[in-house]
């Protein structure tokens, strides 16, 4: 499995074109493509979009290139609607969804690159098992030990409002793959996705078990890794902090110490 690196200038081939009717408006896109079952060093591709036949957003013109000029493009897309994280990839040099950037919001051609500093399964899909493993460390759901209730768990309003920039979070591993001390200590340091859903969490008043998870994050590299460089906040599409989150984590372990 290749390592998510950027191809020289070199390696970048053209030609990857369309003909299409005279009033065509066209757009480059420059790929990045890697296939596991030919080998070599990554490439970038470059293409030929016509923005009127298909819709603003970049996976929109993703999809157009898939169904109209190369159909062995690998990308990962699901809702199309910001939701889901799927479509989560570095769109001139900012981790980002492409369902959600739209091709007007810079001139010249469109970059697209995998998330960084991830394996590459195939072109612009990154392999996100450790992402996932570190996720499930912090085992995010609800843990209680007084029995269930018949109808829900009831929570007040005020105690809902500490979920508010936590709990909207959608996995994407924009903030985590941006995040240089993910990249330095991957293995170790849980990441800024994994640590704003366990604050996330931990600040749910249904949830029994914040002993539990704040000993889990009681670790040299889990927690402690974070060096607030705060790319996490720049990256996310949400809007969300993490790096907030992170250090209102650290404020209660210490809390708890007193």
């Amino acid at each position: 499995m290749a390592q998510f690196r950027l191809p020289k200038a070199s390696a970048i081939r053209e030609g990857k074109s369309w003909r299409g009717p005279e009033s065509a408006t066209l757009r480059e896109f420059r790929i990045y493509r890697w296939n596991p079952d030919v080998g070599g060093n990554p490439q970038m591709d470059s293409y030929q979009v016509d923005t009127s036949d298909c819709g603003p957003m970049v996976l929109d013109g993703l999809i157009w290139i898939k169904n109209n000029i190369d159909p062995t493009l690998a990308f990962r897309r699901s809702c199309r609607e910001g939701i889901c994280g799927s479509c989560s990839m570095n769109i001139d040099g900012q981790n980002t969804l492409a369902c959600t950037k739209s091709m007007s919001d810079q001139d010249g051609a469109v970059q697209l690159l995998p998330l960084p500093h991830q394996p590459v399964v195939k072109d612009l899909v990154p392999d996100l098992t450790n992402f996932y493993a570190q996720l499930s460390v912090i085992e995010p759901w609800l843990q209680t030990t007084t029995p269930t209730p018949q109808k829900e768990w009831r929570q007040s309003e005020e105690d809902r409002d500490k979920l508010n920039g936590l709990y909207e979070c959608i996995l994407c591993a924009c903030c985590s793959t941006s995040c240089p001390s993910y990249w330095w200590n991957s293995q170790r340091f849980l990441g800024p996705a994994a640590l704003i859903q366990a604050a996330r969490w931990i600040n749910d008043s249904r949830d029994e078990a914040t002993g539990e998870r704040l000993d889990i994050l009681e670790d040299p590299f889990r927690l402690y890794r974070c060096h607030t460089i705060l790319n996490c906040a720049k990256a996310c599409p949400k809007g969300l902090n993490p790096g907030e989150a992170i250090s209102e984590l650290r404020m209660k372990l210490v809390a708890r110490k007193m």
